[in-house]
């Protein structure tokens, strides 16, 4: 039961967010039976990020919105990637935070054995700070769940 080196689902979702080719880096992922997707979100409110992800997996097919096990795991997996954002403070607006963020999202199979079934991971990059322009910096976060 070894965790696969090339198949580690959270590098994957990283290298795919920062690509600076994400088409043919998801192309590539897909070949390989993994499904993903990109997109980006900008926020006050820690629950838009949430739904803005949920979203993008939704409309393309990462998880199905009817099997309450993937909706689950991909949330789990996104508050996992914003504790990383937060520093481990899943607030926002409520402390005048702001993100803008590209996320990614990639289900598959990490291990060496299909019987181990199929992980999801989110992976956030881009800035947090006051709501005031020029007051952020970086911020990355990733999340990981079995489905």
């Amino acid at each position: 039961m070894a965790l696969s080196k090339d198949r580690r689902i959270g590098r994957h979702a990283i290298l795919l967010l920062l690509s600076e080719d994400s088409t043919e880096q998801l192309a590539k992922l897909e070949r390989s039976n993994w499904k993903g997707c990109i997109g980006k979100v900008g926020s006050m409110d820690a629950h838009k990020v949430v739904a803005a992800i949920e979203t993008a997996a939704k409309k393309n097919g990462i998880i199905q919105s009817d099997v309450y096990r993937e909706s689950h795991a991909l949330y789990h997996a996104i508050i996992e990637a914003l504790h990383g954002v937060t520093r481990g403070q899943v607030q926002l607006g409520s402390v005048l935070r702001t993100v803008g963020l590209s996320f990614a999202v990639l289900r598959g199979n990490p291990y060496d054995h299909e019987q181990e079934g199929e992980w999801i991971a989110v992976a956030l990059y881009g800035t947090i700070g006051a709501p005031v322009k020029g007051s952020e910096h970086e911020t990355i976060g990733l999340g990981i769940n079995h489905i």
